[in-house]
């Protein structure tokens, strides 16, 4: 399998045209001018030396060795076995805040930045576990389905950012119902909804949600991101929103309402600020829910494939290096594919 997701590769792709294009109209304007030193058929004889066709066989071996290069930076992979495994874990639903809000800088470097490390972290520190990824603001929908592959899941955890959705706000109650949504049908097995966010509810319920999972066995911790003093919301380009009467809007953590969610969801607030605390704290309560036997597809690692089109690379350019523009003075008076002429026939 050979994946093209940077488009850096695409572009150096297309080198490969344009090399070509350049060599032809070089060819061209050399053709144009031998013609205006004589007849070609004359200057052919005056340069028995010159090969016809090695200058091209020279530069299609340098096109072949870029191709296997660039296919080689693109690092190719095989390896496509599924099989299914039995494991021992938990599952947790992350339910992360994605609002405008979760890009005050009051957290280094920003509310959703460090939120992201924090996931990327607990992420690797899963072993026989499920995750799956929910984001939200105004409305909530599900980023990653609960899984197993955790590589899938820090490759989706890369693309969330508030423009994903639409409505702004903060609609904590409608995360924690979808989460709930979001878990496997299999019993015995400890979950948990792990909820991120400034804690700046505007839509209401979110206690009666964390309520209803509770009941359901689902345990919903809140990490708490911010400061409670407040911090503006910048735009990127050095501005920070404003409201209708022109004033600089702060953005401050509702320590209250996000330490009343975990109690009611009969699990732990954590406060995230700029040390590991809220990390550690975290995988402690997590490792104290039950694990239970669960069902995973394991999707076989891709073994690297790139050092064959490296070898393949390297010989293309020793052939090319050892092959000689002009025609070999050894070789010189053998004629490849020429018929033999005899007397009286």
């Amino acid at each position: 399998m050979i994946r093209f997701d940077d488009p850096i590769y695409f572009w150096l792709l297309l080198l490969v045209p344009l090399f070509a294009l350049l060599r032809l109209i070089g060819y061209r304007k050399r053709i144009q001018k031998l013609k205006k030193f004589g007849d070609p058929q004359i200057l052919k004889q005056q340069m028995a030396g010159v090969s016809k066709y090695r200058p091209s066989v020279k530069f299609w071996l340098l096109q072949s060795a870029l191709i296997l290069l660039i296919v080689m930076l693109a690092r190719p992979q095989m390896g496509t076995k599924i099989s299914s495994e039995k494991r021992n874990g938990i599952e947790t639903i992350i339910a992360l805040d994605i609002s405008n809000s979760m890009m005050a800088e009051d957290v280094v470097p920003s509310r959703l930045a460090k939120s992201k490390l924090l996931i990327e972290n607990l992420v690797d520190n899963f072993t026989n576990d499920k995750i799956g990824l929910v984001v939200f603001a105004g409305d909530a929908f599900v980023q990653l389905p609960i899984t197993s592959d955790y590589v899938s899941a820090k490759m989706f955890l890369q693309n969330t950012d508030p423009s994903l959705i639409a409505t702004q706000g903060t609609d904590i109650a409608r995360a924690i119902s979808l989460s709930e949504k979001s878990f496997t049908q299999q019993s015995n097995i400890g979950r948990a909804i792990v909820l991120i966010t400034d804690g700046e509810d505007q839509e209401g319920g979110a206690l009666e949600a964390a309520e209803d999972a509770r009941k359901k066995g689902i345990n919903v911790f809140i990490l708490g991101v911010g400061d409670t003093k407040g911090a503006p919301i910048p735009f990127g380009n050095g501005e920070y929103l404003k409201d209708n009467s022109g004033q600089t809007v702060m953005t401050a953590l509702n320590e209250n309402m996000c330490q009343e969610v975990a109690k009611a969801g009969h699990g732990t607030y954590i406060h995230v600020n700029n040390t590991n605390d809220a990390q550690k704290r975290l995988n402690n309560e997590l490792t104290k829910l039950q694990k239970g036997e669960t069902n995973s597809l394991i999707y076989s690692e891709y073994n690297e494939q790139f050092q064959a089109f490296a070898i393949l690379a390297l010989l293309i350019l020793i052939i090319e290096a050892c092959l000689l523009e002009s025609k070999n003075p050894l070789f010189k008076g053998i004629r490849f594919f020429q018929k033999k002429r005899f007397n009286g026939q």
